[in-house]
């Protein structure tokens, strides 16, 4: 399953590349083993925001009672995004995968091959991988991504016949896309 993630991930990120965007941080909760779901940060305004929309990702892992998360972040563009000093290496795709017990960082870096300009000035690239270093556990986590492992298994109360569904909604209508396998639909 991990290679699997990894897999997804780094297309999902390659593409964005390619057309110019960065994707914004993502979480991938897990039920036994059971991927839950795609959930992207909502559209981030740069400090407090960014810090916050980033951990609220959170909110589905926990309503969904999950045993393991999955989160996908750039380096540098949380890094900018939250107002923090770039923490390692960049550019890099990280994935922290989380249990209650601990999480292990992977870190993939890569080189910017510049593929076009657009004539607003933004740049089409492509990621060349780099050999990625040894997975670390309990690995340095920038502190909205920490936030967001923590939060997720802390099962949210709400008081409503369907926390999961309503948690969904409610990340909808903030902005999070929200992309749920067909197990876990509402």
């Amino acid at each position: 399953m991990w290679d699997a993630l990894v897999s997804v991930a780094k297309e999902t990120y390659t593409a964005s590349l390619g057309e110019g965007t960065v994707p914004r941080p993502l979480i991938m909760p897990l039920v036994r083993g059971e991927l839950v779901g795609m959930i992207w940060a909502r559209p981030l305004k740069a400090g407090q925001d960014a810090l916050t929309g980033i951990a609220e990702l959170a909110n589905i892992a926990a309503a969904a009672g999950a045993d393991e998360v999955v989160l996908v972040w750039e380096t540098h563009d949380v890094a900018t995004a939250c107002e923090l000093p770039v923490a390692g290496p960049a550019p890099c795709l990280n994935l922290a995968l989380a249990t209650r017990d601990g999480h292990v960082l992977h870190q993939y870096p890569y080189n910017e091959e510049l593929l076009s300009r657009s004539s607003e000035g933004w740049a089409s690239i492509a990621p060349d991988w780099m050999p990625a270093p040894a997975p670390q556990p309990g690995g340095e986590l920038v502190p909205p991504i920490q936030a967001a492992v923590d939060f997720s298994f802390i099962p949210i109360e709400i008081d409503h016949p369907s926390p999961f569904g309503v948690t969904v909604v409610l990340m909808e209508e903030d902005g999070y896309r929200v992309s749920l396998t067909e197990a876990f639909a509402c």
